[in-house]
């Protein structure tokens, strides 16, 4: 059973009658000779270390730059004096993200999902829905199976990391695996899971990779952000019955050629975009001269 497009995963949902975490479950089974006991295990140290990652946020640590840290406490601290204009979830679902991308930032235990520059996108759905919802630990490895499943296509059909096809790439990738997830928890079918990535992936094409100085802090951080929030838009879209015009996996092939042609200055090199700008270049020298 192999994971290379939606599409086959699909057709194995219909010819298997199974549900969509399952398959990709048998996959990982597959691929890597183990039993579904050390599967689901291995799957569950995986949010078992996305838990211990959030729980150990203090918004006390900085990066050894100094351009990130504390700004997950300050979301958490404005949302709950109840100024926050999202509010409720998706407000905790902003501060999640900006506290775990901080982590990774600050070099503390991060999960890729699927790297580490966009680790705060999936745990930023996940975690708060845990406490708005009554989940069970087993719907959470549901999801992150659906999650895996859709990174995994877009990693064989496209690719995932920034240096080779910008940030849509990382953060876009995250977005999709976080949407895809989240319409499984909602019970969704495998049609709204197709339109909830497809959309994801289509509102961040295109989004290039500039970091400043070099370091994944400025604008990932907060880019993070934009990736969980557009994944519950695009899940309530496809649970409300919106689709994507454009078929799932044509959407990923899309993004991979809109990868391929981008300039090298936006894949991850510090060339171009905010990393080019006065102020950008003026970080980098500060941190060349420290």
């Amino acid at each position: 059973m192999v994971l290379d497009s939606m599409k086959e995963i699909f057709e194995a949902m219909e010819t298997h009658d199974l549900p969509f975490w399952e398959v990709v479950l048998r996959a990982d089974m597959e691929d890597r000779q183990v039993t579904r006991q050390q599967s689901m295990a291995k799957m569950l140290r995986t949010w078992q270390a996305m838990e211990d990652a959030a729980n150990n946020y203090s918004g006390a640590r900085r990066s050894v730059s100094g351009l990130v840290g504390g700004d997950g406490r300050k979301m958490r601290q404005y949302s709950f004096r109840h100024n926050a204009m999202s509010g409720g979830y998706v407000s905790e679902v902003i501060a999640e993200a900006l506290s775990m991308a901080e982590s990774n930032a600050c070099m503390c235990r991060i999960v890729a999902a699927p790297t580490g520059g966009a680790c705060g996108v999936l745990p930023a759905v996940l975690l708060p829905l845990c406490k708005h919802e009554d989940l069970t630990q087993h719907q959470i490895l549901e999801a992150l199976y659906v999650a895996s499943g859709i990174g995994a296509v877009i990693a064989y059909k496209a690719c995932i990391a920034g240096a080779a096809g910008g940030c849509q790439a990382e953060i876009g990738t995250a977005s999709a695996m976080a949407a895809g997830a989240l319409v499984a928890i909602r019970g969704g079918d495998k049609e709204q899971i197709g339109h909830a990535v497809a959309m994801a992936l289509k509102n961040l094409m295109g989004l290039v990779c500039d970091p400043v100085a070099g370091l994944v802090e400025v604008p990932c951080v907060k880019r993070n952000v934009i990736g969980a929030v557009n994944a519950v838009s695009c899940a309530d879209m496809a649970l409300a019955g919106v689709e994507s015009r454009i078929p799932v996996d044509e959407v990923i092939d899309a993004m991979g050629e809109v990868g391929r042609r981008m300039p090298v200055e936006f894949r991850e090199t510090a060339l171009g975009g905010l990393a080019a700008t006065p102020t950008g270049q003026a970080v980098k020298e500060r941190l060349r001269q420290a």
